[in-house]
């Protein structure tokens, strides 16, 4: 799937999309203070939801499942070590958790566990961070790149 059309450039929508998932981590450790560790999961995986989404963005990509986001990036970023392989399975995990947070009625986890989550997607948004101003700088403007 291609990315629909917008006003701004590649490069705007990568950094719109790393600052969705900085304020999802920001959430996600409001959340986590105030003791709500299923929110708390839900929001530090949609920082690396948004971080995936973001690196896709790079290269004129979107996908409507999450699913499919997730894989394409395993397939496209963590397969080839552009990023860790166990960045990948972290994030694999994380999409489980969330998944469970969200939808199993009697889902119980932990502080330790939300902590890792956060955990997982800070480090995540940094390595995204450092790839896509990378990328950045390789082309003349994020717009052109291919």
């Amino acid at each position: 799937m291609t990315q629909h059309e917008y006003d701004g450039t590649r490069r705007d929508l990568v950094l719109y999309r790393i600052e969705t998932a900085k304020e999802d981590l920001d959430a996600a450790k409001i959340l986590l203070a105030a003791n709500a560790y299923k929110s708390a999961n839900n929001r530090a995986y949609y920082a690396i939801f948004h971080s995936v989404s973001a690196v896709h963005a790079l290269d004129g990509r979107a996908y409507k499942r999450h699913k499919d986001a997730i894989a394409n990036f395993n397939k496209d970023y963590v397969r080839t070590e552009i990023f860790p392989k166990e960045m990948g399975r972290r994030i694999t995990g994380a999409e489980a958790i969330r998944h469970a947070s969200d939808y199993d009625d009697f889902y119980i986890t932990s502080k330790e566990e939300t902590e890792k989550q956060i955990a997982v997607a800070e480090e995540f948004i940094k390595l995204v961070e450092e790839y896509c101003f990378r990328r950045f700088g390789n082309a003349e403007t994020a717009g052109t790149e291919t």
